[in-house]
């Protein structure tokens, strides 16, 4: 069995190709197909789902029941609480990745910069995403109707 440190390096990696198509590849027919799966998102569903299962004890039960800042960060220095929880981020900034890229193909949108943004740090991502579409359609449509941008 890989120990804690292994699978940590094996689901950063893991991500990775993901990011590079939709940032450096996103025309591309397979970039295409392969975004438009919920498959991609299994394997780290199972490692999460491990690392819950087998770090959870009755303690952090308690704390994540009842959560306090304090406790929180007590149980999130347990090595395989914080993994899953690196896990869930993994997860949610790839989720949210996956649909800005799929919403920007659709809408014809720039997302690149939004992409990089996300990767790191989704939420940011995401506002980038926001602004990024409401420039676009505020622009577009006073271009497209022909009035003045002014």
């Amino acid at each position: 069995m890989l120990d804690l440190a292994s699978l940590f390096n094996i689901a950063n990696l893991y991500v990775l190709p993901f990011w590079v198509l939709m940032i450096f590849l996103p025309r591309w027919d397979f970039t295409q197909k392969l975004m438009k799966s919920l498959l991609l998102f299994v394997p780290l569903i199972v490692l999460y789902i491990y690392l819950f299962a087998t770090g959870l004890d009755s303690q952090s039960a308690d704390v994540f029941a009842n959560p306090t800042l304090a406790n929180l960060a007590s149980v999130f220095g347990q090595e395989k609480i914080i993994f899953a929880g690196w896990v869930h981020f993994l997860i949610i900034d790839l989720f949210l990745g996956r649909y800005i890229y799929l919403e920007g193909q659709e809408s014809k949108t720039i997302v690149f910069h939004s992409l990089i943004l996300c990767m790191f740090a989704g939420p940011i991502g995401l506002l980038s995403h926001i602004l990024t579409t409401s420039i676009k359609n505020r622009f577009y449509l006073t271009e497209a109707n022909g009035r003045s941008i002014n």
